[in-house]
C-alpha cells in the first residue's frame, strides 16, 4: 500500500524558510512574546507534523469511501447482517472525531510545556558558565524536571489515547467479523466457509484503512491543525517597521542623521516612555557623544535610529547606510576573518588597514590559523575584549556613512581604548558620521556634539566647551572624584577629528607586521558569513543491542518487559484463535450439512450448540480486545517512562559536562538534542514501535497458519523470506546512515537560527537579512536533501515488498489448488484470507520495523549525551568545615591552565599569595590571562599546579563546596527568564527584605519598585527587558546577597557610568570589607584603591606591589597603562594611589597633615598624551 509521498519534504523545507523569514523581521515587541527556543521548537516538533499529517492525510477521505465500497460488496454476500458489522465501522467514526478533539487539545498543552523547556534549556546552555560559576545547576534541574513532568503528563494522556487507537485497529476487525456473523447466525442464517471468509477478506481490506489509518489521518491532522495555528500566530507577530532610510549619495554631506522630537516606548504598558522629546542633527565628520547614567536611554537611542524601538511621536531620518556595533558583542560560528567581512568582498589593504585600526593585529598573529582560526559559538574561544574589537571591525569594514557605536570601549583596556579612540574612531571613521554611547569621559573634547541623557531625556546637550560654559558640571554628574579640571583642545570641532598621538610604541599601532593570513592567495574574493562547524559526532552500521536494551531499561525493569512480551503474544493467540475458531465452525456446519442432505435428516435435531460456538466466539473477541489494551496502555507507560528517563539522564549529564563541551558545541547542536530527539522519543517512537510490535505478530500468525494448512509451502517461504532479509539489510545499511545524515544537517539549521537571533540587530542594521536568509535557505536544503533521500530509498524499499508479497499470495493460492482434494474449504479460506491481508500488513510492518531502527537513533544520540566527560564531582568525600573560608587566604603554587587537553596554556606557572581581606585588583591587555585565572579558581576546567584556600587543596574539594564558598560578578551579565525574585534568590534563601536591602544597595530600589509587578516582574529572554548595566547591578546584588568570604569582580562595572561604578565601589567597600576581593577591571580608577595590583601579561605575572609602589617605576607596566589614560587622569590616579600608600603605611604622616598634595614632581613622562576633562 502506498502510504509516502514527497509532499512532506516540500512542505517540510517551505515552512521553515518561512519561519526564518520572518524571525528576521520580528520587531522587539513581537521578540518579547516568543523565545528563542520557541522559534527552534517551531522548527523541530510542529514542521514534523507535517511530514506526518500528509503521510496520511488522503485517508480522510479515502477510508470512508472504502467502507461505502466494502458495505456494497457485503449486501451482495451476506445480505442485511453486514449493516451490523459496518455500523461498527460508522461507531467508530465518530468516536476517532471525539479523539481528534482531545488529541488537539492534549497537543496544544503539550507544546506549551515544550516550549517552555526548550526556552529554559536554551538559556541553561547559554548561561551554562554562569550557572556552574554560582552552582545553580540543581536549582535548574529542578526547574526543567517541574516543566518536564508537566509535559510528559500532557503526552501520557494523548499516548493513552494512541494505545486506545492501536488497541481498536487491532480489535475492531474481529469485534465487526464477530458481531457480523452472530447477527447472521441469529437471524436463522447457517454459515458455509465460502461466505465467511469472503466477507473476512472484506472486512481484511478495510479494517486497515478504516481502524489505522483513518485514526492516524484524524490524529495527525488534528496535530498539524494545532501546529499549523501555532506558526500562523508566529508569522502573525509583528515585523519591525524602519524609519525612513535613504540610499548613499555621491556627496558626503548628503549624508545625515535627523533626530527630531522623538518619544519611543519599549513597553507601551509602562507610564514613562523609553526615550522622550530628543532632538538631534547629525553630519558627516561630526561625533556625537551620548552620555549618562544606567538606564538612561542611551542604547535606545540608538536603537530608535536604528528603527528597532518603536516611536510613537516625532521622526528619524537617516540619509546612508549604517554600520552598528552592538553593545555586547556579538560574533558568530566561523572564522575571524569572515566574521570581519561578513559577507563583503576582501581586499587585502582594507582588511590590513581595518584590522591595524581595531588592533587585532597581534591578536591574530597568536592565533594557530590567523585570521582564518575558527572562534566557535558565540565566540567562546576569544576573549571578551577581542570578540569586541572583531564586533567593531566589523561594522568599519563595511564602509558605511553612518555609525552607531554603543559603548565599544568599555570591554578593552586603557590602552587599547585609546589605540581605538585614535586609530580608528578619530582617523579611519574621521569623514563618518558617528554617534558613540560611552562612559569614557576622556573622549569628550573630541565629539562635536554631546547629548547627555537622564530617564530617556536630554538635559544637556551642546559642546564640550558650551556644556561645561552653562554650568554643567560632568565631575558630579558622571563621576565623583574628578575635582581636576582640564583644558578642551583648541582643535576646530567643525573639522575631520584628529588627535594628537603618543609616540610609545604602541603594540596595537604597529603597521609594519603583515597578517598571518598574507599567505593566501589575493584571488579569493569572498568570505562566507558562515563557515562550517566542526562536523558532530555520528555513530556508524547498525543500532548495537546495547542501545536497545539501555532504551528499554530506562523505561521499566525485566520484569514489566517480559509481562509486556507475554501480553503481545497472548493477544496474537486469541487474535488467531477466533479466526480458527469461525474456521472451525464453518467446517463443522459444512459437515453436518452433507451428513443431513445424505440422510434426510431434520435440521432441527442435527443443528450446533449455538450457545457453545457463539460463547467460545464471544470469549476469544472480548480477550482480543482486552490484551490488546492492556497491551498497549502497558507499551506506551513503559516507552514514554524511557523518554522521561533518558531525557533526565541526559540533562544531569549535561549539568555535570565541562564548560569545554560548551565551547565546542553550539547551542543549536544541544538544542537539537532536546528539541527534534526528545521529540520523536516521546511521540513517534513509543507509537510505531507497538504498531510494528502488533503487525510483526501478526506477520507471524499468518505465515504460521499458512505453514499449517499447506506444510509444504515452507520451502518457497524460505527462499521469500531470504531475499526479503536480504533487501531490508541492503536498505537498513543506506537508510541508517542517510536518517543519521538527516539528523546531524538538522543542527546547524538551528545552530544558523539561533545565532542570526541573537546577532538580529546587527543583521538588520547591515541589511544582511538576504545574506543570512540564503544561509539558513543552504542549510535547510541539505537537511531537504538528505530527508528526501531517506524518503526515496523508502520507496524503493516499498516496491520491492510488495513484489515479495505478491510472490507469497500467489504460492498459497496455487498451492491450495493443488490440494484442493485434501483441505478443509476454512483452512484453505483462513490462509488465503490472511495471506491476502498480507499485502498491505507485511509492508506496513517492515517499514514500521526500519522506521524503528531510524527512530532508535534519536534514542543513540540522546544515549550519547548520558555518557558526556564529567567534571569533577559536586561533592566530594571530603567536606571543608561549615565557616570555610574564615580567612580567605588564597594560594597559586606553580599553576598552569588550559580549556582544552590540546589547548596552548593561558596561565603559565603562577606562584602568588593574595592575603585574608585583601583588595586585589587584576589588569592586564585583553587575552592577558584575568578571567583564565578567574576559571583556575572556580576549577571550570581542571588546572595544573596547586590552589589553597585557607590551607585547603581545592582540587580535593567538591565542585558545589567550593563554588558556593565564592562569588563572582561575571563580565558578561546572565539574567533567566522568570521573575526578578527568581533571579535574585532561585533557592528562596533569603526574605523579601534582604532582597529589598540588595537591590537598594546597588541602586536599583527604585526601578524594580516603579514596575507594576515589583520583585514579581517577569524578565524576558536573558533580561533583555533591561539595560545591560542594569543586568550588570542584579548581578551585584545575587552576590551581596551570597555573602561569601571571596568576591571575584570580572570587568563587573564596564558598562555602567563612572557615576554608578563609584557607587558600586563604595558599596563593594562597605558591604564586602571583612572579604578577600579580586577585581579584574579596564578602568583603573576601579582598582587605584586596591591593596595590591596584579599585572598579567600572555597568562604570566610580571608585577605585583601596591599601586603606589608600582608607579613609582616609570618602566613598569602598570605606570604605562596609567599614562594611557590622559595626564589629567593619571594624575589624579597617583594621588589617589600616594594618599592611601600613606594612609595605609604611614598612618601619622597623614594625620598630622605631612603628606603634600602635589604629586606633579613625582609624574614624568615622555608621552605625548592628549588632555580631557576627565
Amino acid at each position: 500500500m502506498e502510504v509516502e509521498n514527497v509532499a512532506p519534504c516540500q512542505e517540510a523545507e517551505a515552512t521553515p524558510q518561512g519561519e526564518a523569514m520572518e524571525a528576521l523581521r520580528l520587531s522587539n515587541a513581537a521578540m518579547g512574546q516568543t523565545t528563542i527556543g520557541q522559534i527552534v521548537n517551531l522548527l523541530s516538533n510542529d514542521v514534523n507534523k507535517f511530514d506526518q499529517a500528509t503521510v496520511f492525510l488522503h485517508f480522510v477521505w479515502a477510508g470512508p469511501l472504502q467502507a461505502i465500497a466494502v458495505t456494497v460488496l457485503l449486501w451482495i454476500e451476506i445480505g442485511p447482517s453486514c449493516l451490523a458489522g459496518m455500523a461498527v465501522l460508522v461507531v467508530l467514526i465518530p468516536l476517532q472525531t471525539c479523539f481528534g478533539r482531545l488529541f488537539t487539545s492534549l497537543r496544544s498543552k503539550t507544546a506549551a510545556f515544550t516550549d517552555s523547556r526548550i526556552r529554559i534549556m536554551n538559556e541553561v546552555i547559554s548561561g551554562m558558565r554562569i550557572i556552574k560559576m554560582y552552582a545553580w545547576e540543581e536549582s535548574f534541574a529542578d526547574l526543567v524536571s517541574s516543566i518536564r513532568r508537566q509535559e510528559i503528563a500532557m503526552i501520557l494522556r494523548s499516548s493513552y489515547l494512541r494505545g486506545m487507537n492501536l488497541a481498536s485497529f487491532f480489535a475492531a476487525g474481529k469485534i465487526i467479523v464477530f458481531v457480523t456473523f452472530t447477527t447472521y447466525v441469529l437471524l436463522g442464517n447457517v454459515i458455509t466457509a465460502s461466505r465467511v471468509f469472503v466477507a473476512v477478506s472484506l472486512y481484511g481490506a478495510v479494517r486497515i484503512t478504516v481502524t489505522l489509518f483513518f485514526p492516524s489521518a484524524i490524529e495527525t491532522v488534528s496535530e498539524a491543525i494545532i501546529s499549523i495555528q501555532r506558526i500562523k500566530n508566529f508569522l502573525m507577530l509583528d515585523e519591525i517597521s524602519k524609519p525612513s532610510l535613504h540610499p548613499k549619495n555621491k556627496k558626503d554631506k548628503d549624508h545625515l542623521v535627523h533626530v527630531q522630537d522623538l518619544t519611543c516606548y519599549w513597553n507601551k504598558t509602562l507610564e514613562t516612555p523609553t526615550v522622550q522629546n530628543i532632538s538631534c542633527i547629525v553630519r558627516p565628520g561630526e561625533l556625537l557623544a551620548v552620555i549618562g547614567p544606567v538606564g538612561a536611554g542611551k542604547s535606545s537611542l540608538l536603537s530608535a535610529i536604528l528603527g528597532e524601538l518603536p516611536k510613537v511621536s516625532g521622526f528619524v531620518d537617516i540619509r546612508g547606510r549604517i554600520g552598528y556595533v552592538s553593545q555586547q558583542p556579538w560574533v558568530f560560528s566561523g572564522t575571524v576573518r569572515s566574521n570581519i567581512l561578513f559577507g563583503k568582498e576582501y581586499v587585502r589593504e582594507r582588511y590590513e588597514k581595518v584590522l591595524r585600526a581595531c588592533a587585532l593585529k597581534k591578536d591574530i598573529q597568536r592565533l594557530e590559523d590567523g585570521d582564518l582560526t575558527m572562534i566557535g559559538d558565540r565566540g567562546v574561544t576569544l576573549s571578551g575584549g577581542q570578540r569586541a574589537r572583531v564586533n567593531l571591525a566589523r561594522a568599519v569594514y563595511q564602509d558605511a556613512d553612518i555609525y552607531l557605536l554603543d559603548d565599544p570601549l568599555s570591554a578593552v583596556d586603557a590602552e587599547v581604548g585609546r589605540h581605538l579612540f585614535e586609530k580608528c574612531i578619530s582617523q579611519v571613521l574621521h569623514k563618518k558620521i558617528c554617534i558613540l554611547v560611552t562612559h569614557q569621559l576622556q573622549y569628550l573634547g573630541v565629539a562635536k556634539q554631546i547629548l547627555i541623557l537622564k530617564e530617556g531625556q536630554v538635559i544637556g546637550k551642546g559642546t564640550y566647551s558650551e556644556l561645561l560654559q552653562s554650568g554643567v558640571d560632568f565631575a558630579s554628574l558622571l563621576k565623583q572624584n574628578g575635582e581636576d579640571q582640564l583644558s578642551v583642545p583648541d582643535t576646530p570641532l567643525g573639522k575631520p577629528r584628529s588627535r594628537t598621538f603618543s609616540q610609545s610604541s604602541l603594540w596595537s599601532m604597529d603597521s609594519s607586521v603583515h597578517s598571518q593570513a598574507d599567505g593566501v592567495v589575493d584571488h579569493v574574493l569572498t568570505e562566507p558569513i558562515l563557515t562550517a562547524l566542526p562536523e558532530e559526532s555520528r555513530a556508524k552500521g547498525t543500532i548495537g543491542f546495547k542501545v536497545y536494551k539501555k532504551y528499554f531499561s530506562a523505561g521499566a525493569n525485566y520484569i514489566v518487559i517480559v509481562i509486556f512480551l507475554l501480553l503481545g503474544v497472548l493477544a496474537q493467540v486469541s487474535y488467531v484463535l477466533q479466526d480458527w475458531w469461525l474456521s472451525y465452525w464453518a467446517n463443522e456446519q459444512e459437515k453436518l450439512n452433507i451428513t443431513t442432505n445424505g440422510n434426510g435428516t431434520d435440521m432441527e435435531v442435527q443443528s450446533l450448540d449455538l450457545n457453545l460456538y457463539l460463547g467460545v466466539y464471544a470469549g476469544l473477541t472480548l480477550a482480543t480486545f482486552v490484551f490488546g489494551v492492556i497491551r498497549s496502555i502497558l507499551a506506551f507507560q513503559m516507552l514514554i517512562g524511557a523518554a522521561q528517563s533518558l531525557h533526565n539522564q541526559m540533562f544531569q549529564a549535561l549539568l555535570k559536562a565541562p564548560v569545554l563541551f560548551f565551547d565546542r558545541n553550539p547551542i543549536g547542536r544541544i538544542l537539537n538534542r532536546f528539541s527534534k530527539d526528545i521529540g520523536q522519543l516521546d511521540t513517534l517512537l513509543p507509537f510505531t514501535f507497538l504498531d510494528f510490535m502488533q503487525i510483526l505478530l501478526q506477520i507471524f500468525g499468518v505465515v504460521s497458519v499458512a505453514i499449517a494448512v499447506i506444510p509444504w509451502i515452507l520451502i518457497p517461504l524460505t527462499l521469500l523470506a531470504i531475499a526479503f532479509i536480504f533487501l531490508r539489510q541492503f536498505f537498513l545499511e543506506t537508510s541508517r546512515d542517510i536518517k543519521r545524515l538527516e539528523s546531524t544537517t538538522r543542527s546547524p539549521v538551528f545552530s544558523h537560527l539561533s545565532s542570526s537571533l541573537q546577532g538580529l540587530w546587527t543583521v538588520r542594521a547591515f541589511k544582511a537579512e538576504k545574506r543570512f536568509q540564503d544561509l539558513f535557505d543552504a542549510h535547510q536544503d541539505l537537511h531537504s536533501e538528505s530527508w528526501f533521500l531517506f524518503l526515496t530509498t523508502s520507496r524503493w524499499f516499498a516496491v520491492r515488498l510488495d513484489a515479495i508479497c505478491a510472490i507469497f499470495v500467489v504460492v498459497v493460492a496455487f498451492g491450495a489448488v493443488l490440494l484442493a482434494n485434501r483441505l478443509d474449504a476454512g483452512q484453505v479460506g483462513l490462509a488465503l484470507s490472511y495471506a491476502i491481508t498480507l499485502m498491505g500488513t507485511f509492508q506496513w510492518g517492515v517499514r514500521q520495523s526500519a522506521e524503528v531502527e531510524n527512530l532508535m537513533i534519536s534514542a543513540e544520540r540522546v544515549l550519547e549525551y548520558t555518557q558526556l566527560e564529567k567534571e569533577a564531582r559536586w561533592v566530594s568525600q571530603k567536606r571543608p568545615p561549615v565557616d570555610w573560608p574564615s580567612q580567605g587566604v588564597i594560594v597559586f603554587e606553580n599553576v598552569s591552565f588550559t580549556y582544552s587537553l590540546d589547548g596552548p596554556l593561558v596561565l603559565k606557572h603562577l606562584t602568588t599569595l593574595i592575603r585574608s581581606k585583601e583588595k586585589v585588583g587584576i589588569v592586564g591587555r585583553t587575552g592577558a590571562g584575568k578571567s583564565s585565572l578567574i576559571s583556575a579558581l572556580f576549577r571550570l576546567a581542571e588546572p595544573k599546579g596547586r590552589i589553597w584556600i585557607d590551607n585547603i587543596l581545592t582540587s580535593e574539594l567538591g565542585l558545589h563546596d567550593l563554588r558556593k564558598k565564592m562569588s563572582i560578578i561575571p563580565q558578561e551579565p546572565v539574567l533567566f527568564t522568570g521573575t526578578m525574585r527568581k533571579n535574585l534568590d532561585p533557592f528562596s534563601e533569603h526574605t523579601d527584605e534582604e532582597l529589598w536591602n540588595a537591590l537598594e544597595e546597588v541602586q536599583l530600589k527604585e526601578t524594580i519598585r516603579d514596575l507594576p509587578d515589583k520583585m514579581e516582574t517577569q524578565l524576558a529572554e536573558s533580561g533583555s527587558n533591561f539595560s545591560v548595566g542594569q543586568r550588570q547591578l542584579v548581578c551585584l546584588a545575587r552576590a551581596i546577597l551570597r555573602k561569601t568570604r571571596i568576591l571575584i569582580i570580572d570587568e563587573a562595572t564596564a558598562n555602567v557610568d563612572p557615576r554608578t561604578d563609584e557607587l558600586i565601589q563604595k558599596t563593594i567597600r562597605e558591604k564586602f570589607a571583612q572579604c578577600t576581593v579580586l577585581t579584574i577591571a579596564h578602568r583603573l580608577n576601579t582598582v587605584i584603591d586596591s591593596d595590591r595590583i596584579m599585572v598579567l601579561d600572555a597568562g604570566r605575572i610580571k608585577e605585583y606591589d601596591e599601586p603606589y609602589i608600582l608607579l613609582q617605576n616609570k618602566e613598569s607596566l602598570f605606570y604605562k597603562m596609567v599614562q594611557q589614560v590622559g595626564m589629567a587622569e593619571a594624575a589624579s590616579l597617583m594621588e589617589t594611589a600616594k594618599q592611601l600608600y600613606f594612609r595605609k603605611n604611614y598612618p601619622e604622616v597623614v594625620s598630622n597633615n605631612q603628606l603634600g598634595t602635589d604629586t606633579s614632581k613625582d609624574i614624568s613622562t615622555p608621552y605625548i598624551i592628549f588632555e580631557t576633562a576627565l
